[in-house]
């Protein structure tokens, strides 16, 4: 039996300044983000401790050098990241670790279909930057010796830094739930009002077709 599907919300996103980290390398599938064997772990403890785990760990646990293990107080809520970001698997997984762990903007220029998706629906905002304004913010990263701060705002739709800045575009449905801090169905709860009002219009102007679907 299919389980329900219940009604999500997060945090409201309009513009974020946060501490911006990059993970190098184009065609980063899911299972690099959050490797198989996790997802059979309870999402209630979080999935973020499992976020890039065997990039960032060793067997015995130990931290390896990876961008994600910073100080406490500098944890990145904007990932820098190469085309193809989360290919591979459909898995949802993969976005549930980087919701809990705190990112909620993704930088890069291309995405895997289903992860894009997935992301809207947790979230978390897939910024695709043109290739070259991309390519500007990836040096600017790369020239960093602490870490520093960008700003994706989702209200003029464009990420600054610097002294620079670059527009993209989004959906403006996943815009509005993004912005609600509503995921698709949330969105649409929030709309019962007007669709009770438009069936109880409906039924009274065409009662025939109404008996006829009954």
């Amino acid at each position: 039996m299919t389980k329900p599907q219940t009604a999500t919300t997060f945090e409201p996103l309009t513009t974020l300044t946060a501490t911006v980290a990059a993970i190098p390398g184009p065609n980063v599938d899911t299972d690099q983000i959050i490797p198989a064997r996790f997802l059979k772990k309870d999402r209630s403890l979080g999935y973020g401790q499992f976020l890039f785990h065997d990039t960032r760990f060793d067997d015995a646990g130990n931290q390896k050098p990876h961008p994600l293990n910073t100080a406490k107080d500098q944890t990145p809520k904007v990932l820098m990241v190469d085309e193809n970001f989360g290919c591979g698997s459909s898995r949802e997984g993969a976005v549930y670790a980087l919701a809990d762990y705190g990112i909620r903007a993704l930088v890069g220029t291309t995405f895997g279909d289903i992860f894009h998706n997935n992301c809207f629906k947790n979230g978390v905002l897939p910024v695709r930057l043109e290739a070259t304004d991309h390519a500007r913010l990836m040096q600017w990263v790369a020239t960093l010796t602490s870490p520093a701060d960008i700003t994706v705002d989702l209200v003029q739709c464009e990420v600054r830094w610097d002294k620079d800045c670059a527009k993209f575009t989004v959906d403006d449905f996943w815009r509005e739930c993004l912005i609600k801090g509503l995921d698709e169905l949330s969105l649409t709860l929030s709309h019962t009002q007007d669709i009770d009002t438009f069936e109880s219009q409906y039924q009274s102007r065409f009662p025939w077709l109404v008996a006829n679907k009954a």
